[in-house]
């Protein structure tokens, strides 16, 4: 298993981020079950100890990751809760806690939805996330409402919301609804819209774009380029799921107009990912140098990630392992997490570099103190190459 350890590390590999991930809630529990009701959201409750291992190891490698965090700020209120002193005494009295971590999942109604025991790697996470969404789908009791006959803005707004959040297709009844509108620019429809949009490939977008200078002062000038960013985002993943250039060629034009400032990074990233996802060697190669050179050079994490991105989608490929051994080696060389060692270790060792692949493993070795897990793994390959 020539790449064992690299594509290990690739699925792993968003825990290496320099990301701030989940933004947690400061407030009291009533706040956060009050933001939650509002907001129609699940809390999401981490119920830690400072003295925990697997809830510090959760709190840096999970909770800062840029996925995790992308995901639940959306979609979840987030809190932190110290099960040792005042305010996690007191929750336990209600949500009872008997190891650590334990999250807990919980509606604006104070009703658990989901408790789970126990340290979650980022998939898990966001897998357990997503799980969650699905139990509290409120968008069936809005859909009963709305074919009965209930065309409020208050159900619509809801309803569409709801489906949103469902990952349903919410296009159709919420571009019914704009139709209807005498006034597409009262404060009401401007809100509707720009919580309506999902996609850059849509109608809503372009209502929305041509009227920024009306929205902007609504919702605030960073949460509209976030929606547009994401916008975008979802067209691209689109565009892969479907294999279409044009797709992507839309969502890299639209992200250029409208959110100019991120644009050249998110279209070299999109190139990449495109390229990636339809196994295009060449144009893969070309967008990961470019990415590199204008993106990359000084970031370990980020060079870390195209490595092993590389070993992941184009193991065989001479030219790209070339390039992927050099990221391997700028990353060692720039970052001080084990992972980027070990990484670089067996990608000398499988380049028959056995006395650099060792010195490597080493090096991972001393930066892996006081992790048990990373540390193991790293002598025990450093036995498999003292032993080769």
């Amino acid at each position: 298993m020539k790449y064992f350890l690299i594509g290990l590390l690739f699925i792993s590999m968003n825990t290496v981020s320099s990301a701030t991930g989940i933004e947690f809630f400061e407030g009291t529990w009533e706040d956060a079950l009050e933001k939650a009701a509002v907001e129609e959201k699940v809390i999401f409750v981490d119920a830690y100890t400072t003295w925990c291992g697997p809830c510090k190891r959760m709190a840096k490698t999970v909770f800062t990751d840029q996925k995790v965090g992308d995901f639940f700020n959306e979609k979840f209120v987030s809190m932190k809760i110290d099960m040792e002193k005042k305010d996690g005494i007191k929750f336990q009295q209600k949500y009872p806690v008997q190891a650590y971590p334990t999250l807990y999942f919980i509606d604006g109604k104070g009703k658990v939805v989901q408790k789970v025991k126990g340290a979650q790697n980022v998939d898990n996470f966001l897998s357990l996330g997503a799980s969650i969404l699905s139990k509290v789908d409120y968008s069936s009791e809005y859909a009963a409402l709305y074919e009965a006959g209930d065309r409020s803005p208050e159900l619509v707004h809801k309803y569409v919301k709801a489906l949103i959040k469902s990952g349903k297709s919410s296009g159709k009844i919420a571009n019914s609804y704009l139709k209807s509108q005498d006034n597409l620019n009262s404060s009401a429809n401007l809100q509707f819209m720009f919580d309506a949009l999902v996609e850059a490939d849509s109608r809503i977008f372009s209502q929305v774009t041509d009227r920024e200078k009306k929205i902007v002062p609504l919702v605030g000038k960073e949460v509209y380029l976030v929606k547009i960013k994401k916008a975008c985002e979802r067209t691209l993943k689109k565009s892969i799921e479907y294999s279409s250039i044009d797709l992507k060629e839309e969502a890299m034009a639209k992200m250029k107009t409208h959110h100019p400032a991120l644009s050249e990074q998110f279209n070299v990233k999109a190139e990449m990912d495109f390229t990636f996802a339809m196994k295009d060697a060449d144009g893969f190669s070309k967008a990961i140098k470019t990415f590199k050179k204008k993106f990359a050079s000084s970031d370990p994490s980020k060079l870390f990630n195209m490595s092993a991105q590389i070993n992941s989608g184009f193991p065989d490929h001479a030219k790209l392992q070339t390039e992927s051994l050099k990221l391997a080696k700028m990353a060692s060389e720039l970052g001080d997490l084990p992972e980027y060692h070990l990484h670089y270790a067996e990608m000398l060792f499988n380049n028959n570099e056995k006395m650099l692949a060792i010195a490597e493993a080493k090096k991972a070795i001393e930066l892996s103190k006081g992790d048990r897990q990373k540390e193991s793994m790293a002598i025990r390959f450093l036995k498999k190459y003292e032993s080769a």
